[in-house]
């Protein structure tokens, strides 16, 4: 299936989205939301064929440049040569999804302390925070087989996450996935802050205060309207680009 990249991903041409992605990398660096040089951010480039950037394998978050990033196909082989090569774990979970799921644009994995705790839980995500509550109906879950190497587990990956927008892969990190860029690092912004809050709320002593589905909805619903209807995505990723760049000016 093919996407319709215009309104995918806002017309951006495949310069402007090296942009937008190498500075998303550098926000996830500069919001410690890395793991040394692995995992992957992706952006499907617009057109007709599945092909998609990702991060060059073996540098730092800090070292990608919109010029480094590597096109690869959904099978994870190089489309142009850059002297790079890709991450070979990033290929069967960003691939399957860029190949299968027209609504989205990006794809970002990660593994921080607070989400890989998540993982780690039977009964995964709560949804009774702030934070929580706007992930209601969005999450999906897939049980872990190893390390993301091997090309069976594609569609097992893909079946687990259906139309959800997050994918917990148990035991091990989370995968978020939207339209577009700024919308990709919002959910997984959110994603991270409830990750957080519940590791926090869950080691103190006492019950939480639960709340009712109704308003688990309401509150999931509400936060997908200001993303769509306000910009709240787009605000929220300007500023953060702009303050990382006053902090730290090389970026």
């Amino acid at each position: 299936m093919n996407a319709p990249f215009p309104e995918l991903l806002n017309g951006k041409t495949e310069a402007e989205l090296r942009v937008q992605l190498a500075d998303f990398y550098h926000l996830v660096s500069y919001l410690g939301w890395t793991e040394l040089i692995f995992n992957h951010i992706s952006v499907r480039i617009p057109g007709p064929d599945h092909v998609y950037l990702v991060n060059p394998f073996g540098l730092h978050y800090d070292e990608v440049t919109p010029d480094n990033l590597v096109k690869v196909g959904v099978d994870g082989k190089l489309v142009e040569d850059n002297d790079y090569k890709a991450n070979p774990a990033g290929f069967a979970l960003h691939g399957v999804i860029h190949q299968h799921r027209p609504d989205v644009g990006c794809v970002a994995h990660t593994h921080t302390t607070p989400i890989s705790a998540i993982t780690l839980k039977e009964s995964g995500f709560e949804h009774d925070s702030f934070y929580g509550a706007q992930l209601y109906g969005r999450v999906a879950y897939h049980a872990f087989e190893g390390i993301t190497l091997y090309d069976d587990e594609r569609e097992r990956m893909l079946a687990s996450l259906g139309d959800k927008n997050v994918l917990v892969l148990r035991n091990h990190g989370i995968a978020v996935a939207e339209a577009d860029i700024p919308t990709t690092f919002m959910l997984l912004w959110t994603v991270q802050r409830a990750a957080e809050i519940q590791c926090a709320a869950n080691a103190l002593p006492g019950a939480n205060t639960s709340l009712p589905p109704a308003i688990m909805e309401k509150c999931a619903t509400d936060a997908q309207r200001l993303i769509e209807k306000a910009s709240f995505a787009q605000l929220l990723f300007d500023a953060m680009v702009r303050k990382m760049k006053r902090d730290r000016p090389a970026h």
